[in-house]
């Protein structure tokens, strides 16, 4: 799962981005409306959620969900800001936001509002996926192969889950590193190649029969 911050506070976005992705998400953040709106713009289909403050330079978080709404883009949006007045409540909620938590706020209480608003009808998705004989438990970030357990690094289980959610699709090494890293991430390291050979090896395809290798693309995990 991959979110986008937008928040101008810079410590608090790295801190924030930081704790999600010590719980398998891939975060990016940008530090303004403006840029916020241009990211979502862009690249909306690369965002499973949105993090977005209220009072930022250039664009406001009220005016970037209203004219993110008004795109018919349809990320859910937690509105994250100091303001805590009923009026903001309202206005964030009326111009399309999915959720509110006003500043101060605990780190648990933002993860639990995230995955709250991910198990929502529109954008729900299965806790559990199956391919052949391996099971991939979300919510317990465990893997099993023929009931055993497969003991996984964060990244390793991330890029699982991304393959698994795709099954018998040809995924290439930038969508990966895009929904499994982020942005920053250096798109012509070897980094993905390198995962894919241990995971392999951890859960037993020795002869690449469950995560195919496709030439000059990327892989493929076979349902």
């Amino acid at each position: 799962m991959r979110i986008l911050i937008v928040e101008d506070q810079e410590n608090l976005a790295k801190l924030v981005k930081s704790g999600l992705e010590d719980e398998g998400f891939a975060v990016d953040y940008v530090t303004d409306g403006e840029a916020g709106f241009r990211r979502i713009e862009l690249y909306h289909d690369d965002y499973d959620l949105i993090i977005l403050d209220i009072m930022m330079p250039k664009l406001s978080g009220i005016d970037v969900c209203k004219k993110v709404r008004e795109l018919k883009i349809f990320i859910p949006i937690i509105m994250l800001t100091a303001k805590d007045g009923q009026n903001d409540i309202i206005n964030g909620l009326n111009v399309g936001a999915d959720d509110y938590l006003a500043k101060p706020f605990t780190f648990d209480i933002l993860l639990a509002r995230i995955r709250a608003v991910l198990r929502r009808p529109k954008t729900a998705l299965p806790a559990e996926l199956k391919i052949q004989d391996i099971i991939l438990d979300t919510t317990a970030k465990k893997v099993f192969r023929n009931s055993k357990e497969v003991r996984l690094t964060l990244k390793e289980f991330s890029l699982l889950e991304y393959l698994m959610r795709h099954p018998n699709q040809a995924v290439n090494r930038e969508q990966i590193l895009s929904n499994v890293w982020d942005f920053a991430f250096d798109s012509f390291a070897n980094v993905v190649d390198v995962h894919i050979t241990n995971l392999r090896k951890k859960i037993g395809d020795r002869n690449a029969k469950i995560i195919e290798t496709v030439r000059g693309l990327g892989y493929r995990i076979n349902a």
